[in-house]
């Protein structure tokens, strides 16, 4: 034992029983013996900013929001800019740990979150020229973007993602229009001045009905809109757009309105992905499954030109063996 580091004696001295101070490891070494809550509050001040973050239930359910000054400290370590910079945090994230947070957690810390979020969202890219963002506003929207799973099912629904992704383009594209859709366009005006929370709540508030992916691009067809990106964000379950012969509609949509915007781009982002689409991906078009905060990253990239539909199969034959 006296051959041990400090802190490794400290550890196996708490785990016998010496309780007098809580060794400075990695919480989760910790919970095998049963803390209390004054234990969980040096926990709780010693994490990380990402480990407080993942842990606001956890906290909650031990006491540590009950300890005079915990529920302050904790929120202002949240919406500290410094730190948010320091632990890289991107807004999927924080609207992750927003919907997660059940009802013992208090409000403070929850408004705190929001504030996070706001200014996560800064780190996101700006795109150039003019963008059109199609939130997807349809029944299935409401359903958890992971499925429902035993165990495993979130508490982010597909709408809140649109909604973020949504929230992003406009903060940094202020000239950005909201075309969000069911079986149709539904009129609706966001500001890039409302939170992401108000912008999901206002999102998941219309609609209800079908999907139509189509109905965006039919609509900017209509009135001959000019643009040089179209994001669309759904769930792909696109039934009202029949498949013909000569494609789907929402592919017919696009090369009409491609033939009056020759350099323009169409981003399908694919919340739930299957093995279809709504159009095949091509130098103009990039399909992307799933979501995490790197499709930020990847559609600037791809409205830059530097990413093309092959991009992958490029980088991999690049390799030397």
């Amino acid at each position: 034992l006296e051959s041990l580091p400090a802190l490794a004696r400290q550890f196996e001295a708490f785990k016998a029983g010496d309780r007098t101070e809580v060794p400075d490891v990695p919480f989760q070494m910790l919970t095998a013996t049963a803390l209390n809550r004054a234990e969980w509050v040096q926990v709780a001040r010693r994490g990380s900013w990402q480990m407080v973050r993942m842990n606001l239930n956890t906290f909650a359910r031990h006491g540590v929001f009950e300890e005079a000054g915990m529920t302050e400290h904790i929120a202002e370590r949240l919406r500290d800019v410094s730190e948010i910079a320091r632990a890289r945090v991107l807004p999927y994230q924080l609207l992750a740990a927003y919907r997660s947070v059940g009802p013992d957690v208090p409000t403070a810390i929850r408004r705190a979150l929001e504030d996070a979020m706001e200014l996560a969202i800064s780190n996101t890219p700006a795109l150039p020229g003019q963008v059109y963002v199609c939130p997807d506003v349809s029944g299935s929207m409401r359903s958890p973007i992971t499925g429902r799973r035993k165990g495993a099912t979130t508490a982010v629904r597909c709408v809140d993602v649109a909604a973020l992704m949504t929230a992003a383009i406009v903060r940094q594209n202020r000239s950005a229009e909201v075309l969000p859709f069911e079986d149709a366009v539904v009129p609706m005006d966001l500001s890039w001045r409302d939170s992401i929370v108000t912008n999901a709540e206002r999102l998941a508030s219309i609609g209800g009905g079908g999907t139509c992916v189509s109905a965006p691009l039919a609509q900017l067809n209509a009135r001959k809109a000019k643009g040089d990106l179209v994001v669309v964000v759904s769930d792909n379950e696109s039934w009202i757009d029949a498949t013909v012969a000569r494609g789907t509609a929402t592919m017919q949509e696009w090369s009409a309105f491609r033939s009056r915007n020759p350099n323009a781009r169409l981003v399908l982002i694919d919340l739930q992905p299957y093995g279809t689409t709504q159009a095949t991906g091509r130098d103009d078009i990039l399909n992307v499954g799933g979501f995490s905060d790197h499709v930020f990253e990847v559609v600037s990239e791809f409205t830059a030109g530097r990413l093309r539909g092959d991009h992958w199969v490029r980088a991999i034959e690049s390799v030397v063996i």
